[in-house]
């Protein structure tokens, strides 16, 4: 009999897969892997604000990831150049969470869960806010799917069929955001883009169509999450890291896969 904190794991997990699989798909192409991980690691500021302020981690996280989303559409619509302020706008908020996180005693003990993620610790109450996320980014998606292709592939076409690829760009990037705010206790700030990122490019191998991409995608992903938990029980290694190496070393037979 597995035990229920493994449950819960493996429930967590799959929750969170849901969602990253078709939004991970997105980020390979239109090559949004550095927002990602920018929004990831600005979301400690979002963790030490909720617990300065004794608010759910997930609602601070969520505040400071879709604000960031916000401020860096706004500022790339004033001319500014993406990549710098992603870079200025990412590490000024990681660092000042790490800063408040100093003058917090109960963060700076807890700290790593969310840098590297705990999945093994994932309550009931967290496990509603993981699937109720992962639905709504799945529905978003699922709502705006043709116009984001389309805008994916070509916004000069988007334009011409009266699509706004800068809208679809925010919808993107509000997703991002909410996949933030839901995986930064499962695999941590410093490993959700690898979540999002590396089994979309596993599956792109294998895909002929974006909607296989996105469907073999969250397929990687759910079988990274049962084997990682699996390795984690039986080598006793962390749970978040050992995901991640199963979905590279799947991601690495897709390449000698795609290659023959």
């Amino acid at each position: 009999m597995l035990d229920d904190f493994l449950i819960r794991a493996l429930i967590a997990g799959l929750g969170l897969v849901l969602a990253t699989g078709a939004l991970g798909s997105f980020v390979v192409w239109r090559r949004m892997a550095y927002f990602g991980d920018s929004t990831s690691h600005a979301a400690i500021l979002g963790v030490a604000l909720s617990f300065a302020f004794s608010m759910p981690f997930y609602l601070g996280t969520l505040a400071v990831a879709v604000g960031m989303a916000l401020l860096v559409a706004w500022l790339t619509g004033r001319g500014q150049g993406m990549d710098t302020v992603l870079g200025v706008i990412a590490h000024s908020a990681l660092a000042t969470g790490l800063l408040a996180a100093s003058f917090i005693p109960g963060l700076r003990m807890n700290l790593d869960a969310f840098l590297f993620g705990d999945i093994l610790a994932v309550t009931r109450s967290d496990l509603v806010w993981i699937w109720g996320g992962a639905l709504a980014v799945l529905g978003l998606l699922v709502w705006r799917w043709q116009r984001l292709i389309t805008a994916s592939v070509n916004e000069e076409l988007a334009v011409a069929a009266g699509i706004n690829p800068k809208f679809e760009r925010l919808i993107l990037s509000l997703a991002l955001a909410i996949v933030v705010a839901i995986a930064i206790r499962i695999v941590g700030a410093l490993l959700i883009s690898a979540m999002l990122i590396v089994p979309a490019a596993a599956a792109r191998g294998f895909a002929r169509t974006p909607e296989q991409m996105a469907g073999s995608a969250t397929f990687i992903g759910a079988l990274a999450v049962v084997c990682g938990l699996f390795a984690s029980l039986r080598l006793d290694t962390p749970a978040g890291p050992s995901i991640i190496v199963v979905s590279a070393a799947i991601y690495a037979v897709s390449l000698v896969a795609y290659r023959k």
